[in-house]
């Protein structure tokens, strides 16, 4: 899990950031993006892996310790509106870009979720299931999905017909039932065919 980040402190990069987001396939709520920079790998028993394979406490926990051992962490949101606006493979990108902007230490290289480099001349290397090969990447992964699950916690306290505590805005049956007996709610993405019908 640390041999992208080996190999970039290898040939002298000093600030490697791993990039993930969470959030491109539900109906609801936002993308939300995550960059992480350890300047030290953290110990492969911590458990730091893609957050897909993790409970929800592990996760809360990793995310504590990611934070504690982290030299930087950066977030970046990208809203319902935004997203039918521009779609969300163009808001996915922006909230990566965001999460960048937002670290207080300046990364030399970004190691990226996924086959598309972001907007920004720094040095990146887009990586194909990278939560699941680097371990800064995986740290992201688990600071959105955590990031994102409380945004979404936190919308059911405005719209608690759809449940978000449970289905977090994805195309559940539950959701969907709820879609067809409510309408729409103001996080909802119109663009997104499943919301259309």
């Amino acid at each position: 899990m640390d041999f992208y980040e080996k190999d970039a402190l290898a040939k002298g990069f000093k600030a490697v950031a791993g990039i993930d987001e969470a959030g491109r396939g539900p109906l609801a709520g936002p993308v939300v993006a995550a960059a992480v920079i350890f300047f030290s790998i953290p110990p492969e028993e911590l458990g730091i892996r893609d957050s897909k394979t993790l409970s929800p406490s592990k996760r809360e926990f990793l995310a504590f310790e990611i934070h504690k051992k982290a030299a930087g962490v950066g977030i970046g949101i990208v809203w319902p509106d935004e997203i039918d606006a521009i779609n969300i493979h163009r808001a996915t990108l922006k909230a990566m870009k965001l999460s960048v902007a937002s670290l207080e230490i300046p990364p030399d290289l970004l190691l990226i979720d996924g086959s598309f480099p972001i907007d920004s001349q720094l040095c990146q290397r887009p990586i194909v299931s990278g939560d699941s090969l680097s371990v800064s990447i995986a740290a992201a992964s688990i600071i959105a999905k955590t990031t994102r699950d409380k945004i979404m916690d936190a919308y059911h306290l405005i719209f608690p017909q759809y449940n978000f505590p449970s289905n977090k805005g994805y195309g559940t049956k539950e959701h969907i039932d709820a879609l067809r007996t409510y309408g729409l709610s103001g996080i909802h993405r119109k663009s997104f065919r499943r919301v259309k019908e």
